[in-house]
Parts: structure tokens; C-alpha cells; sequence
């Protein structure tokens, strides 16, 4: 099945990578959707956050990724220890993430939390599904921001919800999936139901921006709060 993971070639990234902060230690940065966190095993597939900030960092290491498709705040580090501290922070679960997301439909409730463990789907890979006795625990919490209409090119109105979300844990396609379980699939998601309907335009990328990042440096204990505005 891995073969069809395999076969995935990522189109060229033409948006650069922002750099929002940087010292000895660790960078911030906006990450640009379409763009691969590691590069693939596909030579195809060079590209990516990590090859470009090589160049720029040598020796830096990522302590997180973002899906392919999602823009938005990482932090590099610069070095092993600094990875290490880095990482062992996500580990524990004292980092936290908020993204901004439209979702497909208005949302009935104006906050809620998403309870659903989530496995792998070897008969579907890469896709993730819901799964209470073979997955690992998973939950989100989201919050209407407000509900819109998308005029769509033959004039239909198409129902969106802009939320933000608040992942506990930080399971694979996480958010992408417990919003589909929600019943209401984030917009531009190939894999969990995102699409628009047959027949009317598809959106440019998936509208998934991870828009806050606290965490604390692991040098100076100072506590940062790095807050990146969605671009949609």
C-alpha cells in the first residue's frame, strides 16, 4: 500500500518561507501551504521546509511538522540540544497550538469539543480514521468565530464557518479528520471531504493556518506567545 504514498509528487512551491524571529537558538516561521515539512524519499520531492532552512541554519532540526497543505507558525531548532528540549515540550504536552480554519456549512454550536480516537486505515493509507478501539486518544476543541456565505461562479452561496481550533493532542490529520466527524469537513481537504461540489470551482488549498504557538525557550525560560494572522 505504500506505493501510493510513494507516487504522491508535490507541485512546485513558489511562496517563500517567512521568517518571523530568530536568534542563537531556535527560528519562528510561517510556513507556506503546499510545501512539505521533510522532503519525501522521491527525489521529486526535495523541497521542502527542512532543505530550504538548511541552507540558512545548518544543522537545524524541525520538533514538529505541518501537514503539506497547511500554512502557518513552526519552530526550528537550531541545534540537537535545543531540538531535544524543543521536542521533549511537544511530548509533554505543554505547548500549545491554535489554528484557524473554514469549515463547510454553519455550525450548529458556537464551541465544542471533538472526542474521537484516531488510527491509521491500512486499507485506505494515507488516510486516518475514527477508531474507539484500535486508536490512540484524540481530542480538539473549536470556537465559532463567525458563519459566512462564499458566492461560488454560477452565483450559489456556499455556507462556511470560520473557527478556531485547539488540538490536546496532536494526532496525524488530527483536526482534518475530527472536523469531517463534526460533520463539517474543513474546506479544501482532499482526503476527509473538503471538496466543493462536482461541478463548481475547487478552492486553491486547504484552509487549515496554524495562527498561535506558545511555548517556552528553552534557553532564556522566557514564555513566547507567537501569533501569525490567517491569510484567508
Amino acid at each position: 500500500m505504500s506505493t501510493i504514498f510513494d507516487t504522491f509528487i508535490a507541485p512546485p512551491c513558489h511562496d517563500r518561507i517567512e521568517i518571523l524571529y530568530q536568534d542563537d537558538h531556535l527560528a519562528l516561521i510561517n510556513k507556506p501551504a503546499g510545501l512539505l515539512s521533510l522532503s519525501g524519499k522521491n527525489p521529486q520531492n526535495l523541497d521542502s521546509v527542512h532543505h530550504r532552512l538548511v541552507q540558512i541554519f545548518p544543522g537545524c532540526t524541525l520538533a514538529h511538522r505541518l501537514d503539506f497543505g497547511t500554512s502557518g507558525l513552526m519552530v526550528i531548532a537550531r541545534n540537537k540540544v535545543i531540538n531535544a528540549a524543543l521536542c521533549h515540550q511537544f511530548s509533554q504536552r505543554t505547548v500549545s497550538k491554535v489554528y484557524s480554519a473554514l469549515l463547510c456549512g454553519h455550525l450548529s454550536d458556537n464551541e465544542g469539543v471533538i472526542d474521537a480516537a484516531i488510527a491509521k486505515d491500512p486499507a485506505r493509507f494515507p488516510l486516518m480514521s475514527i477508531c474507539a478501539i484500535h486508536g490512540k486518544p484524540a481530542r480538539s476543541c473549536y470556537r465559532v468565530v463567525e458563519r459566512l456565505y462564499h458566492q461560488l461562479g454560477d452565483g450559489t452561496l456556499l455556507p462556511l464557518t470560520r473557527v478556531q481550533l485547539t488540538p490536546e493532542t496532536g494526532r496525524t490529520h488530527q483536526l482534518r479528520i475530527h472536523c469531517q466527524q463534526l460533520g463539517h469537513p474543513i474546506l479544501g481537504c482532499d482526503l476527509y471531504g473538503g471538496r466543493l461540489l462536482p461541478g463548481t470551482e475547487r478552492t486553491p488549498r486547504l484552509m487549515l493556518h496554524a495562527s498561535e504557538l506558545h511555548f517556552v525557550h528553552p534557553v532564556s525560560e522566557e514564555k513566547i506567545k507567537a501569533r501569525h494572522a490567517s491569510p484567508f
